[in-house]
C-alpha cells in the first residue's frame, strides 16, 4: 500500500510476534524496520517477517528512516528514553505496559509528546478484548441499569514465568504485570476510580514480587468493585488467560464466566451467549483472546492516525491507570485506604 503508515517496532522479544502478525493484518500499516540489541534474535524475527531493515541501535534506525510510528514493546526501564527520543523525531509512539517505572516518568513522556505534537498511545489491549468489550456493551445498552457493583477477576496457575523469566525476579509482580490490565478493565466498564483497599501476598517461593493481589475499588457514582489477580491458583479447568466478570445494575446483571460466555439477566429472564474471540489464523490457543485484542488496538490506533485523534488509551488516559497502579502498593504497604485525586479536565 504505497500510502500505508509507515511503522517500526524496537525489541524483538516474546510478545514480538503478536506485534508483527497484526501488524500485518492491520490496513494501512506496516512495519518497514526493526531494532533489537541482541542480534540473532533481531536477525531470526526479520527473516521469520520478510522485514531487511534492521537496527541495533534505535538512535540510528530514527535518524536513518523515515518513520510515520514507532512500536516500543520493550521492558519499563528503556520506554521513558525510547518515547522521547520518538517525540524529538516528531514520530508517534505506541508504548507497551507498563507505561512507565513511575507516574513522574509517565508524566514527563506524556507532556513531552504534547510539545511535540505527536500521537502517544500505551498498548493496554485488555480492553479491546472481545468479550470485554461485549460487556460494555450491555452497560451501554441501559439493560441492567446503572451499574452499582461489580467485580473482574483474573485467577489461574499459568506459568508465566517459564516464556518471561524476568518476571519473577522483580520487587513488585502480579499487580504491576497483570493488575494494570484488570484495573484498567475496572475503569473501563465502571468509571474512574476515587479510593483503594488493596492486599497482596507471595505464594510462590519461587519469586521476588506478590503473586495475589486483591484490590476493593470505590468509583465515581458510589460504584463498589473488587478487582482480583493470583497466579497462584489452582483450578480444574484453568481460565487462562480469561478474564471473568460481574456486574450488578439497578434493573438486572452482566455475568461474563469461563468458556466466553456472557449472561444478561433482568427481570424478564436471562439470557446466556456466546462472545468467544476468533482464532486468528496466526494465533494459538489459549493465547487467541489476547491475540486479537493486539490486532483491535492497533487497528485503533491507525485509525486515529489517520483521523488525527486522541486513542482511547492514550498515554493521558493511562496516567490514571498508572496511578491506581501505584495506591493499590501503597495501601497494601500500609494497610490503608488510598484515596486518589479527581481525573484533571
Amino acid at each position: 500500500m504505497p500510502d500505508a503508515l509507515r511503522g517500526a517496532l524496537i525489541s524483538c522479544g516474546f510478545f514480538a510476534n503478536n506485534h508483527l502478525h497484526a501488524w500485518h493484518d492491520a490496513d494501512g500499516a506496516g512495519i518497514v524496520a526493526l531494532c533489537d540489541t541482541d542480534a540473532s534474535r533481531l536477525h531470526a524475527v526479520g527473516a521469520r517477517f520478510g522485514i531487511e531493515r534492521l537496527y541495533a541501535d534505535a538512535e540510528r534506525m530514527f535518524a536513518e528512516e523515515r518513520l510515520d510510528f514507532v512500536d516500543i514493546a520493550t521492558t519499563v526501564g528503556s520506554h521513558r528514553a525510547l518515547v522521547e527520543m520518538a517525540a524529538r523525531q516528531k514520530v508517534a509512539a505506541i508504548c507497551q505496559k507498563p507505561f512507565a517505572a513511575t507516574l513522574a516518568d509517565a508524566e514527563a513522556m506524556v507532556a513531552c509528546c504534547a510539545h511535540a505534537g505527536v500521537t502517544l498511545m500505551v498498548h493496554e489491549n485488555f480492553r479491546w478484548q472481545t468479550p470485554i468489550l461485549a460487556v460494555r456493551r450491555v452497560i451501554d445498552s441501559g439493560r441492567i441499569g446503572a451499574p452499582f457493583w461489580g467485580r473482574i477477576s483474573f485467577r489461574s496457575a499459568y506459568d508465566v514465568f517459564s516464556g518471561q523469566p524476568y518476571l519473577a525476579q522483580g520487587a513488585r509482580f502480579i499487580i504491576e504485570d497483570l493488575g494494570i490490565h484488570i484495573l484498567d478493565v475496572a475503569r473501563f466498564l465502571l468509571g474512574e476510580v476515587a479510593s483503594v483497599t488493596a492486599r497482596t501476598r507471595r505464594v510462590n517461593p519461587a519469586i521476588r514480587g506478590e503473586d495475589v493481589a486483591t484490590m476493593l475499588l470505590g468509583h465515581d457514582g458510589d460504584v463498589t468493585s473488587v478487582v482480583d489477580c493470583s497466579y497462584a491458583t489452582r483450578l480444574e479447568r484453568d481460565p487462562f488467560p480469561e478474564t471473568l466478570v460481574e456486574i450488578d445494575g439497578t434493573r438486572g446483571s452482566v455475568r461474563l464466566s469461563q468458556g466466553y460466555r456472557l449472561t444478561v439477566a433482568d427481570r424478564d429472564g436471562a439470557i446466556t451467549s456466546d462472545v468467544a474471540p476468533l482464532l486468528l489464523p496466526w494465533a494459538t490457543r489459549p493465547w487467541h483472546n489476547i491475540q486479537e485484542s493486539v490486532l483491535s488496538i492497533q487497528r485503533h490506533w491507525v485509525a486515529c492516525l489517520r483521523a488525527g485523534c486522541e486513542p482511547a488509551t492514550s498515554g493521558r488516559d493511562n496516567l490514571r491507570t498508572l496511578a491506581l497502579v501505584q495506591a493499590s502498593y501503597d495501601s497494601a504497604a500500609t494497610g490503608q485506604t488510598v484515596r486518589l485525586p479527581a481525573p484533571a479536565l
